[in-house]
């Protein structure tokens, strides 16, 4: 057998003496308790919520007990007797609640043999860092008779995704701020419309709805959305809703601007325009943020929406934009990592170039307020083994916080395939003008939508100063 492959190898039945022992240590993890209940659907509070369990003084007592007798029948049936061991029977007593972070020690020792079937009694045992018995009782199992010696097989690599949770302590970190006062463009279909009332509910926006009214009442009215606490501004159609809007904001009347059912150029042609003085000096970038429940970070995708083929100086600006927006959401110092399809610079391959040129304005402080890094390929972005492997060593290979696509095109494809491949909830915000916009997607879940308008009030008070 190959000297790197892990063995596994049984006692028989002759081979175990009275007095022999085996055990295993292991950690109670969040995660442990978490498949736990997965795998075998128990969810009662006592064994799934360490807070509870420590306040009932009787179910606490059991609380994730079974975690520790599931770690007796490991070692009965890897280690002694080990492979080929038939389970009869099991008598434990529960003495005393196994809590999340102990290091408990299983220890099972051959009591009594029976000769008849080849069965072995075994007294088991549970304890914990501090010596203190929390499980014990007896068990008795057919011993194997032939020997089995064999690769150890791998277990499968499981996530326990809590999907949506990044998402969630944000919303709830702009929960505690003021609404934000936001005009929300031709909402006339009732996701759209849903989506501004469910923000206003949960304390994130005061909507203004500017559209159609009739389609907008009409679209309330099928939907069963009462919008009788908002103000609703008249405008004839999509683009006049846009116009209005965009006026308001620069009358300082609203204070973020939200797409409804709209083209996102017709929605933002009126920003641009000089006249409604809600450009800065940096170009419009759109940003999006998305929640991967196997990742352990937000990540920031820039740009998918607005610049198709952005020059150098226009990506400066992207770069920029994403990292300010980093700082509203409490990163003091994001990780970018400018993406190309190669880690090398190559003349042939104008992402890398650019990619390279960045940095170095990065380095004489025409961007500031993160660190880059780039080109480099995404997997080397995101993920430090694959970085180690092509040994690539900075702060930014392989845990990066903001991922600069070269192009529209690919921007938009990673933040998609994120979304419907890997299960990330996605919010979206453009940036670059003198009030936050909430870019939607009509296929935008409920989360998606007051995670974008979180951002907007997030953005908000980060350019205020205001706490929340």
């Amino acid at each position: 057998m190959h000297p790197g492959i892990e063995r596994i190898e049984n006692r028989t039945y002759e081979e175990i003496e009275v007095g022999d022992s085996a055990r295993v240590t292991r950690r109670l993890t969040r995660r442990d308790i978490d498949l736990f209940a997965t795998v075998s659907g128990d969810i009662n509070p006592t064994h799934v919520d360490a807070a509870f369990a420590a306040s009932d003084e009787f179910h606490g007592v059991i609380a994730h007990g079974m975690w520790g007798a599931s770690l007796i029948s490991t070692v009965l049936g890897t280690e002694l007797p080990g492979p080929g061991t038939v389970y009869l029977q099991q008598s434990l007593r529960f003495l005393g609640p196994i809590a999340l972070g102990d290091t408990v020690t299983v220890t099972v020792t051959a009591r009594e043999k029976h000769a008849q079937h080849h069965q072995i009694s075994f007294d088991c045992r549970c304890a914990n860092q501090h010596a203190q018995v929390l499980i014990d009782g007896t068990a008795r199992v057919i011993a194997p008779t032939e020997k089995i010696r064999r690769a150890r097989v791998l277990l499968p690599t499981v996530l326990v995704q809590d999907r949506g949770a990044k998402f969630r302590a944000m919303i709830a970190r702009a929960e505690k701020l003021p609404p934000i006062l936001t005009a929300v463009v031709h909402p006339v279909e009732s996701n759209a419309l849903a989506g501004a009332v469910d923000a206003a509910q949960a304390g994130l926006i005061t909507p203004v709805l500017i559209g159609p009214e009739e389609r907008i009442r009409a679209a309330a009215r099928a939907a069963g959305i009462d919008i009788s606490p908002y103000r609703l501004v008249a405008a004839e159609h999509s683009a006049a809703a846009a116009q209005v809007a965009a006026q308001m904001a620069h009358r300082g009347e609203v204070q973020s601007l939200m797409k409804g059912s709209l083209h996102s150029d017709e929605f933002l042609h009126p920003v641009v325009d000089p006249g409604n003085n809600l450009r800065t000096d940096r170009r419009l970038s759109h940003v999006f943020l998305l929640d991967v429940p196997s990742h352990d970070r937000p990540l920031f995708i820039t740009d998918g929406a607005i610049n198709i083929h952005p020059d150098l100086e226009t990506k400066r600006d992207i770069v920029q934009n994403a990292i300010d927006m980093a700082h509203a959401l409490g990163i003091a110092a994001p990780r970018v990592a400018i993406l190309a399809a190669v880690e090398m610079v190559n003349s042939k391959i104008a992402s890398t170039l650019d990619a390279a040129a960045l940095c170095k304005m990065a380095e004489r402080g025409q961007i500031s307020g993160g660190m880059l890094d780039g080109p480099l390929a995404i997997d080397n972005a995101v993920s430090l083994a694959a970085a180690k492997t092509k040994h690539l060593v900075s702060e930014v290979a392989g845990q990066a916080d903001i991922l600069v696509a070269p192009d529209l095109d690919a921007g938009n494809m990673i933040a998609k395939q994120l979304e419907y491949l890997a299960g990330a909830d996605i919010a979206g915000v453009v940036l670059g003008a003198r009030v936050p916009i909430i870019l939607t997607s009509r296929a935008d879940n409920a989360q998606s939508r007051l995670a974008s308008c979180a951002v907007a009030a997030l953005i908000r008070q980060h350019r205020t100063g205001r706490t929340a």
